[in-house]
């Protein structure tokens, strides 16, 4: 499947509430997609929090999306830039911060983790366990 197809899953709805802060917090636990190398499949947690800006994610067509790379080899590091890429190009969120939490593979787990924030902007208190805007920490796993 081309990027732009992989793009064209996803949709949105408006942000009900634009004159407010908040934080959405989304978890896939089922990702998986292939070793580039091996063709074998690799299997992540990838966990999704923003703040949104005009638009929110349509839930639906997130888990398609997600699962379009089920048949895609793709490194861990590519594959995780490239979501955070189209989330951040279709939602223009306030905040964003995509992890890819990769279940171990040769005795090595690998978490990648891509932040974004609008130029500009500047976080009000939100908190979410693991998750401190302030600070931008990032969340520790398993």
């Amino acid at each position: 499947m081309s990027d732009i197809e992989q793009f064209e899953i996803l949709e949105t709805f408006p942000n009900p509430n634009m004159d407010r802060d908040y934080l959405i917090h989304i978890e896939n636990p089922e990702f998986t997609c292939l070793c580039p190398k091996t063709g074998q499949p690799d299997y992540a947690v990838f966990t999704l929090d923003y703040v949104p800006g005009l638009a929110c994610v349509e839930l639906k067509s997130l888990k398609l999306y997600f699962f379009s790379y089920r048949n895609e080899g793709a490194f861990h590091e590519a594959v995780t830039n490239r979501i955070a890429d189209h989330l951040i190009e279709l939602l223009d969120p306030r905040w964003l911060r995509l992890v890819g939490d990769f279940y171990v593979r040769g005795g090595i787990q690998t978490i990648v983790q891509v932040e974004h924030k609008q130029d500009g902007w500047a976080p009000t208190e939100l908190r979410l366990p693991g998750t401190d805007l302030r600070h931008l920490e990032p969340p520790h796993h398993r």
